[in-house]
């Protein structure tokens, strides 16, 4: 639970910087996803963003908990931790579907 905590915490402080406009926001996000030791493919890792999207309007995940455990799965090859999954999903809320913010609210 201590992990899930600091993953939203180290997310809320990712949201409160805005993320600048660019011409390609799926290089933003990867550059972004580096800077919390999330590798990968980009195009890769835009797409699981893109669904995890897809999946908060089809109310497929209802919560940003059902994000979280979407995205640690399909980054498991990777081992990633619990923290950089909340913090793929700040990223990914912020570029891809900035209307959907409000679920991390909701998570703390």
């Amino acid at each position: 639970m201590k992990r899930v905590a600091a993953g939203i915490a180290a997310a809320a402080v990712a949201l409160a910087l805005a993320a600048p406009a660019q011409a390609d926001p799926d290089t933003d996000f990867t550059n972004e996803l580096h800077t919390y030791g999330i590798y990968g493919q980009k195009d890769y890792n835009a797409w699981i963003g893109k669904i995890m999207c897809k999946r908060q309007r089809n109310g497929v995940d209802r919560d940003a908990f059902a994000s979280a455990r979407f995205i640690q799965a399909q980054l498991a090859k990777n081992q990633n931790s619990t923290e950089q999954s909340w913090q793929f999903l700040g990223a990914a809320l912020r570029f891809y579907c900035p209307d959907k913010l409000p679920i991390m609210d909701q998570a703390r």
